[in-house]
């Protein structure tokens, strides 16, 4: 049995992939999401998802690091991987681009990268799914902003923890209880097909050795034995509601985008949040200046379906007027964007309570 808990159209189906031009990201590809939770496990997950309509390829731009606070966050997870690792070896199933596995490297763990996307020159790094086939095994796996695209996660696990003969996983989601709490619509979307609560996560395991939250709540981690992976929880799973002021947020910018229209706005953030957040705006009849982003690979770049262009922070701060309206997409970069412009706008940080 699954239980709807929020229903929406037409989000973009990567939500990360930029364009060449307007045209180009307008028409690019859109599908639903019906978001249910199951009532048997408690996991909660988009059941219109196909995963056939999600094609990887270099305009594909998903790169955080270029911020000292993301830098940061990175740190702490390897302070945990440090805790239960230590001198192991490592596979890093789904490294991206490589950018934690180097850091890793570089402080000296022995770590081997799996990634089908992976666009880098490092050999060790392999770029194909993780699969039995490959032969690998390692002491631990590293799972880091897997788990939500994968169709099938408990079934997913089975096979990582038959392939690798057990051992133990550090997993690192995006946190949905923090997405309820911050009234957080704009962190739902498409690519993501789920969306997981700490609990959920310990469900999963017989053997839990830490759990918590990282990087200001927005993410989960757990470290665990993934030979004590259980297929169907122990106990009954409570049944969740939405809130029901849940996109209320929305109204709330759109009002102070229409009070005053000279005063100027944009959007901090073109990563995932941004992308939703200033294609819902453009559904609600307003339009913000500009969309910002830190990231060299975006700048003068579209974002899907809205055909939004992206500026970089010099370009957006010669154009915007003192006072202007600027909506941050993640108040853990806040002060950092603060700083980075001088204090010269009117901040509003769209995740914050303040802002409900």
């Amino acid at each position: 049995m699954k239980h709807e808990l929020y229903r929406v159209a037409d989000l973009p189906v990567l939500q990360n992939r930029t364009f060449a031009d307007p045209q180009s990201a307008r028409a690019s590809a859109c599908a639903d999401m019906v978001l249910v939770q199951d009532e048997q496990s408690g996991l909660i997950f988009n059941d219109a998802f196909d995963a056939d309509k999600l094609s990887y390829d270099a305009d594909y731009q998903n790169e955080q690091a270029h911020s000292g606070q993301f830098q940061q966050h990175l740190s702490d997870v390897e302070g945990i991987i440090a805790r239960h690792f230590k001198g192991q070896e490592l596979i890093e199933v789904g490294c991206g681009k490589g950018y934690f596995l180097e850091l890793l490297k570089g402080l000296g763990y022995a770590i081997t990268g799996i990634d089908p996307a992976y666009e880098g020159s490092n050999a060790d790094v392999i770029k194909a799914p993780f699969t039995r086939g490959l032969g690998l095994a390692a002491d631990a796996i590293v799972l880091r902003h897997v788990l939500e695209h994968i169709q099938d996660p408990v079934n997913f696990l089975a096979q990582m923890a038959e392939a690798n003969q057990g051992g133990q996983i550090y997993i690192e989601v995006p946190c949905f209880d923090w997405i309820l709490e911050h009234r957080a619509w704009f962190d739902l979307f498409y690519e993501h097909v789920n969306y997981f609560r700490l609990d959920d996560l310990r469900r999963m395991f017989g053997t839990v050795h830490e759990a918590g939250h990282l990087f200001g709540g927005q993410y989960l981690y757990i470290v665990a034995d993934l030979s004590t992976l259980r297929l169907t929880p122990e106990q009954p799973v409570p049944r969740l509601e939405l809130p029901d002021n849940f996109t209320s947020s929305l109204k709330r910018a759109v009002q102070i985008i229409q009070a005053n229209p000279e005063q100027g706005s944009a959007i901090w953030g073109a990563s995932s949040k941004g992308v939703i957040y200033s294609l819902f705006l453009q559904r609600a009849g307003v339009a913000v200046d500009r969309v910002v982003d830190i990231n060299p690979a975006k700048q003068g770049r579209y974002l899907p379906l809205s055909g939004v262009r992206v500026s970089s922070p010099q370009e957006a701060m010669d154009a915007l007027p003192e006072g202007a309206n600027l909506f941050v997409m993640n108040s853990n970069y806040l002060e950092e964007i603060k700083r980075m412009t001088g204090g010269r706008y009117v901040y509003h940080a769209v995740d914050s309570a303040s802002f409900q």
